[in-house]
């Protein structure tokens, strides 16, 4: 599924209209990702939570060139399914 058919099913299921789906997505991923920015960590009981992992700086290798580089130490996020979501699947 990508974001136009999410779209599509959020105004399908919430009946309004896909305009105003989409504003809803945006508004959601956009609180997602500023809460993430800052260091908060994002939970929706059933669903799951978003959180940043930190990851260490590494020695890492050109693919082409076989030469070794420095891989810099950087936040990344992450998801953790909750136990509904995970019930849903199996």
């Amino acid at each position: 599924m990508n974001k136009s058919e999410l779209i599509d099913a959020i105004a399908k299921h919430a009946d309004i209209s896909k305009a105003a789906a989409g504003r809803a997505l945006d508004a959601t991923v956009d609180a997602i990702s500023g809460s993430l920015k800052q260091g908060s960590m994002v939970t929706l009981v059933g669903f799951g939570s978003f959180y940043v992992g930190k990851r260490k700086p590494r020695a890492g290798r050109n693919p082409r060139t076989n030469e070794p580089i420095a891989i810099e130490a950087a936040r990344v996020p992450k998801f953790r399914a909750g136990k509904a979501l995970k019930d849903a699947l199996n």
